[in-house]
């Protein structure tokens, strides 16, 4: 699959968003002392939904007719598109409301303030795990329709979430708080495992092939004509391919960034540091996330020459 810009920046953008106000809201209704501090809680939050604001406005950019982007609540029922639109919106109002709560109240909430962040965080993930569906309901794509991709966006959501947030902890504090950290730690470890597990299982040779695709499984078949004489739509945006050796190469650029040097960086302390770690996560995350579109391989390829998905 051809790899947009705009939704790599909207996946790891607004994912890195909805994992930082999940666990703030978290370290917040723990009574993790660090999070008790309202100048932390407010700049979180806001980081949070200026991150997902950017998100959210770059996924309209990969639209022919922008204009037309409130048909993507129309279908809520069926749609994991419509489904994340909606939640996308819903989860705006029950934010503001729990960081007016943190503005006025401090880290002490009444009720009704502590229903708001429970929501907001429930919220965050129900809309990060939607994102993911959209792609992993694709029964036209193998690499896509796995239980591994919800797992993946949603841990490392929270692993970039969960940085972002020990930055902001270590800068305006001055110190890092242990259990942040190891919370930080625990989640690079845990986005590094989920990864390599995915990227063990899309190398697998299973999935549909042109002997599977045609009906003739018994038999040796090969593609004879492609039917046009120049490209298309399906093969420029379906059948990207890229060499092997370069998908090697950004592999190991992507598991660097992302989780090998911010879990050496999160160990050293200062918060220059460790907001470096945050940084290099998500340049890393681009390339995981570009990696996800550009290794995706649809089975109308198979009717243009390809042997199997």
């Amino acid at each position: 699959m051809h790899p947009a810009f705009s939704v790599l920046i909207f996946t790891v953008t607004s994912g890195a968003g909805y994992g930082l106000i999940t666990l703030l809201v978290l370290a917040q209704l723990a009574g993790l002392p660090a999070l008790q501090d309202r100048t932390l809680l407010l700049a979180g939050g806001g980081l949070a939904l200026l991150m997902i604001t950017v998100g959210l406005l770059s996924s309209t950019l990969h639209l022919a007719n922008p204009k037309n982007a409130w048909r993507a609540f129309a279908r809520f029922r069926t749609s994991w598109l419509s489904r994340e639109a909606v939640f996308a919106v819903l989860f705006y109002p029950v934010a503001l409301l729990y960081l007016f709560g943190v503005y006025t109240q401090g880290a002490d909430l009444n009720g009704f303030f502590v229903f708001c962040a429970i929501l907001a965080a429930v919220l965050a993930m129900v809309t990060l795990f939607s994102t993911s569906m959209i792609y992993a309901s694709l029964k036209t794509i193998r690499q896509w329709c796995t239980a591994l991709t919800p797992l993946n966006y949603l841990v490392l959501g929270l692993m970039s979430g969960a940085l972002w947030l020990l930055a902001l902890q270590a800068l305006l504090q001055d110190r890092l708080s242990p259990a942040l950290q190891g919370t930080a730690l625990g989640l690079v470890v845990l986005g590094a495992v989920a990864k390599l597990i995915y990227l063990f299982w899309i190398g697998k040779p299973a999935g549909a092939t042109i002997r599977t695709a045609t009906g003739f499984t018994q038999a040796s078949v090969r593609l004879l004509d492609a039917g046009h004489s120049a490209g298309t739509f399906l093969t420029d945006e379906f059948g990207y391919t890229v060499a092997a050796n370069k998908l090697l190469r950004l592999r190991f650029a992507m598991l660097g960034l992302a989780f090998l040097l911010p879990l050496v960086l999160l160990w050293q302390g200062p918060a220059i540091v460790v907001l470096l770690a945050a940084l290099l996560c998500m340049a890393g995350l681009l390339v995981e996330r570009w990696l996800f579109f550009a290794e995706a391989r649809h089975v109308v390829r198979l009717y243009h020459g390809d042997a199997r998905t």
